[in-house]
């Protein structure tokens, strides 16, 4: 059985890649083989985004593996997947990606409490290569500064 909260893809690359200014759970339409191959906790989020398509918001190029005990109705592992949101939440995404050429990046797959496949989606706006640097020398700079203190407590 599936672990409550238990995360199955994260996509640890876009808050390097990207600004992240507001967070949204969304849920997925998925086929039943999908949901059989993510309960093996198999799926690859890292090079996808989600895009706008008529009114609607879809998962595009996110790998979700074909079930290996499925038969020949087994899914396409990167189709489009429609992303379940409330109308609000859609207009307000679409209109951010159209009026200020955001970027909608998915951040993490995951099992919910009742057991559901959710996905947290970023609205995103592309860092330049000084803003990595810059967050690359802060994380450096927040690794250096715990084993700096971890040193302190044992010397």
């Amino acid at each position: 059985m599936t672990q409550v909260g238990k995360t199955i893809a994260e996509n640890r690359r876009a808050r390097f890649d990207y600004f992240i200014d507001d967070v949204v759970e969304a849920g997925i339409m998925l086929t039943g083989t999908e949901v059989k191959s993510l309960r093996n906790g198999r799926a690859n989020i890292a090079e996808s985004y989600a895009a706008v398509e008529g009114n609607e918001i879809v998962l595009i190029n996110a790998d979700i593996p074909p079930y290996s005990g499925g038969n020949r109705f087994n899914h396409e592992p990167r189709r489009h997947r429609k992303l379940l949101l409330h109308r609000k939440q859609i207009g307000k995404l679409i209109g951010a990606v159209q009026r200020e050429g955001r970027t909608i990046i998915p951040l993490k797959l995951y099992w919910n409490e009742k057991g559901l496949a959710k996905l947290e989606i970023g609205l995103a706006k592309g860092k330049k290569l000084h803003d990595k640097r810059e967050t690359s020398a802060e994380r450096d700079w927040q690794r250096d500064k715990a084993r700096l203190m971890k040193g302190d407590r044992m010397g």
